[in-house]
């Protein structure tokens, strides 16, 4: 018995196409899943109130960046990793010298730099001594003797008299603290791969 195997010219060329057309299918999928992955996670950061600035830092990228390929990949990640990764697990957060962790009240101000001010900041630029106050129930203080200004933020009393100056607690004491849990950017996450498969279905679909 003799088999003969002719192949034709037309299935290879066939073949060659449907390959061409799963890389085609493969590549965009991931690229879609990754825009996508990032739209969500974005959303996520400004519903949860963390402001569009760190929304903005998620950015995506997909492999190969030029051509197609069976292999494509995509890449989904935050430049500020510390910051987006303490909001999505919630940790215990702890002094690191060992001693207490203040918080700044709403006297306290906000730093000249951007974010929460620190007690050796805000004696520097109000040029008040800060008083540490224990208290066996709650957090305790550290206050200062001053007045508090048209925004809420205390100052140094101008009266010679000591007219209007009070105790105003500037920062609460408190040895841990825990960031509360506020994405879950797991769950999206899981979501976008669990589409792929059929986002290349469907493109290859398509793409015949």
């Amino acid at each position: 018995m003799k088999l003969k195997l002719d192949i034709d010219p037309d299935l290879v060329a066939m073949m060659r196409a449907e390959i061409r057309a799963g890389e085609k299918a493969v590549t965009c999928a991931m690229r879609e899943a990754g825009m996508g992955l990032k739209t969500a996670w974005r959303g996520q950061i400004t519903g949860a109130g963390l402001g569009r600035r760190l929304a903005n830092l998620i950015r995506n990228a997909t492999y190969p960046k030029a051509g197609e390929s069976l292999n494509a990949t995509a890449l989904v990640w935050s430049k500020a990793p510390v910051i987006v990764g303490a909001h999505n697990a919630g940790p215990l957060i702890r002094s690191r010298d060992g001693f207490w962790l203040a918080i700044p009240t709403e006297a306290a101000g906000k730093s000249l730099r951007g974010g929460r001010i620190t007690p050796g900041e805000w004696e520097r630029r109000t040029g008040l001594r800060l008083r540490f106050v224990y208290r066996r129930r709650g957090p305790s203080l550290l206050v200062a003797e001053g007045r508090l200004n048209t925004k809420g933020h205390a100052v140094a009393s101008r009266s010679k008299t000591g007219r209007g100056r009070t105790t105003v607690p500037i920062f609460l004491l408190v040895p841990q603290v825990r960031l509360p849990k506020r994405l879950d950017l797991g769950q999206d996450a899981e979501r976008a791969a669990d589409a792929v498969p059929r986002r290349i279905v469907g493109k290859w679909v398509e793409g015949r």
